[in-house]
């Protein structure tokens, strides 16, 4: 119950709720509790009635409006508690999903790395509807529970104290066999809610890749590896609920036998005079209202071991360290005094590993300065580090050992906000969003005019498919821009970077993957956005490489060789290769090339 508590303290401005709804609660258990005291006098006045005893037909109907009463008063109090129970639950959800994206914003790039989007996503569902529930069920019934059982056992003690001592023993006694059923139970649940994030974490790439799967006729693996997971998830339910219903009819025989003995008293007692017919009703309705809390605990224990074990899940994630200086921690008024160094990029004896301890060297003892306005390209084989030396600028990934600084201002000490506001990107993959093309262009800036679009969409020659569209920058474009082709989709996400205006640029070939048409327009574009910006290339095509002012190639995750292009076209390296092996049509040439991600 720890987390229990943990989440009510992460929402603690919704206490004054939670009591309102609890007092409520309470006050309907406590009309609940008139009930039997009503009707038992209601049975004595019958039967004093009909054995011509007295009685008044009169004080009998008050009676029944007594009852009336009170169940229109249990019926409203239970609807108010109920209300004011919907709006903590709703409210609760938005609290605790706000602060699970929050989190996730803060969380670095590796987390992500080692996650699937579908499994964090079904984490947040599961966990959070299971713990809601459990909160609103709970204040709901535990606290009228725990006020009606109190009242029985007190008013049983009146009566008769063996009636009293058989109801406190039954419940210690359920609760600890209930306890030691459900270790079993929660170690079946773990292994259950590991099959639905695996499945739920596939089911979102297959949606996401949809045409892959579709092209590549994997429909039916895909199916059956979903369904897979469910079988499994089923197997274990059955494991899961034959071991818990066997346990709980054990339970719940021990617990007839026990009431046996209370229901056997309280005759054996009426027959021999101590007790009225009406007082023989009360306790009846007494103990059967003390029954009810006992014979739902597996409900109640159920519902528990949900709430835990989703919000386990939940603080696994809170529980993650944050990227350090993320932009949602940094104060919105850090501003860094930048220097007018040069040069704009440094690496200083960097070494990177993507292992939390480091572990294998991708990158080793780099040292690099990139100077203002200069491009650079960077070559080597697939998997060489070349983006990871990129992500380093923007601290994506903190380096291993070394320092990289942005004009003489170490990365991993500036507010991250601040530093990658200082650097425009535009993917391989042109990364945009569902929505419309203004949002796409302006994401992340704020004031920008149609004028401004206009303006980045000419540089980045998207203008003229723009124009043509229905609704021009008011088009929705899809998921990812499944509207456009790839070509437009790069040429919008140059736009997006023009629009940004940030002094350094990253370019990871945004034409590597298109068309010549589309190659050309796109080029026209980037060359707008590198002029006058230092720019860094991730090359995969021997014709922009060209054109760069130096070319840093990567052997084995060192810097093999600097220098520009018609330096190293004669020095036998890795750039002098690419240049002997573009022109070949052997297969083994081109295989060649593949290993360096270049095309020709």
């Amino acid at each position: 119950m720890r987390s229990i508590v943990t989440i009510m303290a992460a929402a603690k401005e919704l206490w004054p709720l939670y009591l309102t709804i609890i007092l409520g609660a309470v006050a309907t258990s406590a009309t609940a509790l008139l009930t039997p005291f009503v009707i038992a006098r209601a049975t004595d006045l019958v039967v004093e009635i009909a054995e011509g005893r007295g009685g008044s037909l009169t004080g009998l109907m008050w009676l029944a409006v007594a009852l009336l009463v009170i169940a229109l008063a249990n019926s409203a109090l239970t609807n108010v508690s109920g209300y004011f129970g919907d709006q903590m639950a709703v409210r609760l959800r938005a609290i605790l999903s706000a602060n699970y994206y929050r989190k996730l914003l803060r969380l670095p790039q590796r987390y992500y790395d080692n996650e699937l989007t579908g499994t964090i996503i079904s984490r947040l569902n599961r966990s959070i509807t299971s713990i809601t529930d459990f909160l609103q069920t709970f204040s709901n019934g535990f606290f009228p529970t725990v006020v009606t059982l109190l009242a029985v056992l007190v008013i049983t003690a009146f009566y008769s104290p063996w009636l009293t001592l058989l109801l406190i023993v039954i419940y210690p006694t359920f609760v600890w066999l209930t306890a030691k059923t459900s270790r079993r139970w929660q170690v079946w649940e773990k292994q259950k809610n590991d099959h639905y994030d695996i499945s739920g974490g596939r089911f979102s790439e297959v949606i996401g890749q949809m045409r892959v799967v579709k092209s590549f006729v994997t429909e039916r693996g895909e199916l059956d590896s979903f369904q897979g997971h469910y079988r499994d998830a089923v197997d274990l339910t059955k494991q899961q609920s034959r071991f818990w219903h066997t346990m709980d009819m054990w339970r719940r025989g021990a617990l007839d036998l026990v009431f046996f003995g209370i229901y056997a008293i309280i005759f054996f007692q009426t027959a021999t005079g101590q007790y009225t017919v009406g007082t023989m009703v009360l306790l009846i309705q007494l103990t059967t209202m003390a029954r009810m809390p006992v014979t739902s605990m597996s409900y109640w224990v159920d519902m528990t071991q949900r709430a835990v074990a989703g919000s386990q899940e939940y603080f696994k994630v809170m529980a993650e360290v944050d990227e350090p200086n993320n932009p949602l921690e940094s104060a919105p008024s850090a501003v860094v005094q930048w220097r007018d160094d040069d040069p704009v990029v440094r690496f200083d004896g960097v070494d990177f590993g993507y292992g939390d301890d480091g572990g294998e060297l991708v990158l080793r003892d780099i040292d690099l300065d990139i100077r203002r306005g200069e491009r650079i390209a960077f070559v080597g084989e697939s998997g060489g580090g070349k983006t990871t030396l990129v992500n380093l600028i923007m601290k994506l990934y903190p380096a291993t050992s070394g320092s990289v600084s942005v004009y003489g201002q170490s990365v991993a000490e500036v507010p991250t906000a601040t530093l990658r506001r200082q650097v425009g990107v535009v993917f391989q993959d042109a990364s945009l969003f569902s929505g419309t093309i203004r949002e796409n262009m302006a994401y992340g800036q704020e004031g920008v005019t149609d004028e401004d679009l206009t303006v980045a969409a000419r540089r980045a020659n998207a203008m003229g498919f723009i124009a043509h569209l229905p609704n021009g920058f008011d088009t929705e474009i899809g998921e990812r821009g499944i509207k456009l082709s790839g070509g437009q989709k790069q040429r919008l996400s140059v736009a997006r970077a023009l629009l940004k205006d940030a002094p350094i640029l990253i370019l990871d070939e945004a034409t590597s993957s298109l068309d010549t048409k589309s190659e050309r327009a796109v080029q026209a574009g980037l060359e707008e956005l590198m002029e006058g910006r230092t720019t860094l290339i991730i090359a995969h095509r021997l014709s922009t490489i060209s054109t760069v002012d130096r070319i840093v190639t990567l052997r084995d995750g060192r810097i093999d060789e600097i220098g520009t292009p018609a330096e190293l076209a004669t020095t036998g390296g890795i750039y002098a290769e690419l240049l002997a092996l573009q022109g070949s049509t052997r297969k083994a040439d081109k295989a060649r090339l593949l290993r360096y991600d270049i095309t020709q």
